[in-house]
């Protein structure tokens, strides 16, 4: 469920009309619903209340802005980072740096020290490499820099080649057939407190099944490292529950998710953490855009050219993803249009012979299920600058990110002297 609903024949986030937004931000812009992302944290705490007390890590990747990290900080959630700058978004907008993962495989020494002194809660070590040098730094300063090691389970996660991070193709964590091998050496060394595991196999799950195969191997691997004579407090099994990108479509809701994480690690006896990204943000989100104009199809169906462009919301891009679109104010009518962006490029489409909808020049409409790697992900490719971002509480709104402009842009470029 979310907040962006139809009142009186009109589109509003919560109680403001989203024609009012674009009326006094201009378009595109991102529209937040604070009402939404505390719903869906709510939920998703509500679904683990079976496990004894769970950390619940806000993916950052998923949407940094920080009203966005704000409002879920205040539900208790801690957040899940991938690089220095999201550490720092984190803490800036009030995590406690105890209740921050920072997770990746491509730390560097700046952000690994930088981290440490920051006194973050975890570290997710990727590589065995990167242990060593966590290790090496962290004994430096006369720290134990508490870690979980991430593991590849080797689990196809049944989502997009290019979402998936389980399979043993793909860069992240270690191969689990050499987890034993690998915690038993960086554990036994000076500046590493290694007190668990990790695990995450991909984003947009729309089955629970790759998530338990993997957590039982996980769970296998904790047995074993027991065995051994290591302690085990930790277990981090990592976000990437799917979202309805299309309406009607049926996924695994988060009370169906927490039932099977509370029998799998049933005999765990660990701290069980959480990354949820895109299911908290995902459909708390949508991007507004308005029509350019209607552009006559060839053999085919019309073109619908939005303001908003693959420099905005890359997904359908990247992707070939999916993205309900409606009208603000529908008329009841509907087409059949490719919608596209201002973009030079073909890749510049969000839809393809879709039914829609009827739109015409100066309508405004919506991208929905925008609210995560949405904004995040945006460019300012052909120039265009970046898109606004705004967040909806109640009957009031803010602007809870600038539009960055085209000639903002140009001045932080320089022409060198030599070419003058």
């Amino acid at each position: 469920m979310d907040h962006f609903q139809l009142r009186d024949g009109e589109l509003y986030a919560e109680d403001v009309p989203l024609a009012r937004i674009a009326e006094d931000i201009g378009t595109p812009v991102y529209v937040y619903s604070r009402a939404t992302l505390e719903r869906h944290a709510r939920v998703f705490r509500e679904a683990l209340s079976g496990l004894d007390n769970p950390h619940i890590a806000f993916a950052l990747k998923s949407n940094p802005n920080l009203a966005v990290i704000k409002v879920l900080q205040r539900q208790g959630f801690g957040a899940d980072v991938v690089s220095g700058g999201e550490m720092k978004r984190a803490l800036a907008a009030g995590v406690a740096a105890e209740d921050i993962i920072f997770s990746g495989v491509g730390k560097t020494y700046r952000e690994m020290a930088g981290a440490l002194d920051a006194g973050i809660g975890q570290f997710n070590i990727e590589s065995e490499e990167e242990g060593h040098e966590l290790a090496q730094i962290a004994a430096g300063k006369g720290l134990a820099a508490p870690c979980a090691l991430r593991v590849n389970p080797d689990v196809d996660a049944g989502t997009h080649a290019k979402i998936s991070t389980g399979k043993a193709e793909n860069k992240f964590g270690v191969p689990i057939g050499r987890a034993e091998e690998i915690f038993a050496d960086l554990s036994s060394r000076p500046g590493m407190n290694l007190r668990g595991l990790a695990v995450h196999i991909g984003s947009q799950l729309s089955s629970l099944a790759p998530f338990e195969a993997a957590f039982n191997r996980v769970g296998e691997l904790v047995k074993a490292l027991r065995a051994q004579g290591h302690t085990i407090t930790h277990v981090d099994l990592g976000g990437g529950l799917g979202v309805p990108y299309k309406a009607g479509d049926v996924l695994p809701s988060p009370a169906e998710y927490g039932e099977m994480v509370a029998r799998v690690t049933s005999d765990w006896g660990v701290r069980l953490m959480f990354e949820p990204g895109r299911v908290i943000s995902g459909n708390a989100g949508v991007l507004l855009t308005r029509v350019i104009r209607v552009k006559r199809g060839g053999n085919g169906p019309p073109f619908v050219i939005v303001d908003a462009a693959m420099n905005d919301l890359a997904r359908p891009a990247l992707y070939d993803a999916w993205h309900d679109i409606d009208a603000v104010v529908p008329s009841g009518a509907r087409m059949t249009a490719n919608v596209v962006g201002p973009i030079c490029e073909t890749g510049d489409t969000f839809a393809r012979d879709r039914e829609i909808d009827a739109l015409v020049a100066g309508d405004l409409a919506v991208f929905r299920t925008a609210g995560a790697y949405g904004a995040t992900m945006a460019s300012s490719y052909n120039s265009r600058g970046f898109v606004a971002e705004v967040m909806v509480d109640g009957d009031k709104y803010a602007v809870v990110a600038d539009r960055i402009l085209p000639e903002e842009i140009t001045a932080a470029e320089r022409v060198p002297d030599w070419l003058e």
